[in-house]
């Protein structure tokens, strides 16, 4: 996997900002969602059609060096397009601080869905209603585990 295509920034300028100032300060700034300050991630996906690599900050969730990357979108009633990247290639790059590192993610489901999507509203109380409304449109937010890939 490599991550060293050809970059292509998130349409959604807030996205975007978010990003460059993120890895501009190696992690220093930009690591809150907006103003909330709950604190975010930052993965890096390939794109399954373009192939462009795509960057997108997410909520923090992390319990003992793992992380749930959830596929909230909102609760809107589709998937974030993202899920599609990690759902064709579970390699990512992972960064939460000054240096990204590479990842690999699955889906959970079950219990250990349940588990995680917990933790998930423990950090940002919001993924509890956005569970309801994408329920409402007959949709289960996808949870992925990242685990550190061994070198």
């Amino acid at each position: 996997m490599s991550f060293d295509g050809d970059y292509e920034p998130s349409t959604w300028g807030w996205v975007r900002e978010q990003v460059e100032l993120y890895e501009s300060t190696n992690g220093a700034e930009g690591n809150t969602l907006r103003d909330t300050g709950l604190p975010i991630i930052i993965i890096t996906t390939v794109g399954h059609k373009s192939g462009k690599v795509r960057k997108v900050p997410l909520m923090r969730v992390e319990h003992d060096g793992e992380y749930a990357i959830i596929g909230s979108k909102g609760g809107a009633p589709e998937h974030p397009g993202w899920v599609h990247n990690l759902n064709a290639d579970p390699k990512i790059l992972l960064q939460d601080g000054p240096e990204p590192y590479e990842t690999t993610v699955r889906i959970v489901e079950g219990d250990e869905r349940a588990t995680w999507y917990q933790r998930g509203i423990d950090a940002f109380p919001p993924y509890a209603e956005y569970a309801e409304k994408a329920a409402a449109a007959e949709r289960e937010i996808p949870v992925f585990v990242s685990a550190r890939r061994a070198d």
